[in-house]
């Protein structure tokens, strides 16, 4: 240790450690006969974007959907800042409480679902309201900030068959915002687009990612992987098989399967 010049003893310095936000501990989830997850053990950590990518029905979309207990585990622990995820002490929260617990997430899926009688900025709206119990002029206020974020401030009157696709998308990313959650789950938010919109959507999530917000993103998308994602986890058979950062995850891959996938994408990639 170095001894400061006046003789005093230096103090150690306080190094900024990461905050895990999100864990999972043994998640699993079965289908009758067919296990879906098995075993899932996952941390994430505050501020980090992570992307999961694996072949169709390695567990991806179903992971989201019990992080957030759309999907109701059948074993294992899930916690978000601290707290264990569909529970209320020892026993299965309520519909009300899993409700309040899930406004901790917010969720983009394939598909955009959004009320097409409603403008985009009602679309966003309807959350804080409904469920947050905000006043509409409060509500309409945050709705306009949040579709602005993903650059949507000249559509905010738009109704849906008024936009876009990709548009659509961001205001479904809006509206998710809208609801202030500590992390954002995506579910292969493009691949319902074409592919001339792909990019905007991406952009948006890739805003995002440099504000600091917490994201596990689903995709096929493999330069959002390589190029914003601060690791990539590779599922197959229900488990993680392989994570790390991207240059590494990419660079050198050490697990067979994850090999044959990467191998797989290689023109797209």
């Amino acid at each position: 240790m170095v001894m400061p010049s006046d003789g005093r003893r230096a103090q150690p310095v306080e190094l900024n450690r990461p905050t895990t936000i999100l864990s999972t501990r043994d998640l699993r989830k079965s289908y009758g006969d067919k296990l879906v997850l098995d075993g899932i053990d996952l941390d994430v950590q505050q501020g980090e974007a992570v992307t999961i990518i694996g072949a169709s029905g390695s567990g991806k979309t179903t992971l989201l959907r019990c992080l957030n207990w759309l999907e109701r585990p059948d074993a294992g622990e899930i916690r978000i800042s601290g707290a264990i995820m569909g529970r209320n002490g020892s026993v299965v929260a309520r519909e009300r409480e899993l409700a309040r617990q899930r406004c901790l997430f917010g969720f983009v899926f394939q598909r955009f679902n959004l009320f097409p009688h409603l403008t985009a900025v009602q679309n966003v709206a309807l959350g804080p309201r409904r469920v947050l119990g905000q006043p509409r002029e409060q509500a309409e206020a945050r709705a306009e900030r949040e579709l602005r974020r993903v650059q949507l401030g000249e559509h905010l009157h738009k109704r849906p068959s008024q936009l876009s696709g990709g548009q659509q998308q961001r205001v479904a990313i809006a509206r998710a915002l809208a609801m202030d959650p500590k992390v954002m789950l995506f579910d292969e938010p493009t691949s319902a687009l074409d592919p001339e919109l792909v990019q905007e959507v991406l952009d948006s999530m890739r805003a995002l990612a440099a504000e600091g917000m917490t994201m596990l993103v689903v995709t096929h998308e493999m330069r959002f992987a390589r190029h914003v994602a601060d690791r990539v986890v590779f599922m197959a058979d229900g488990k993680i098989a392989e994570q790390g950062p991207p240059e590494t995850f990419f660079g050198n891959p050490q697990d067979a399967r994850l090999k044959r996938f990467l191998r797989h994408l290689e023109p797209t990639a």
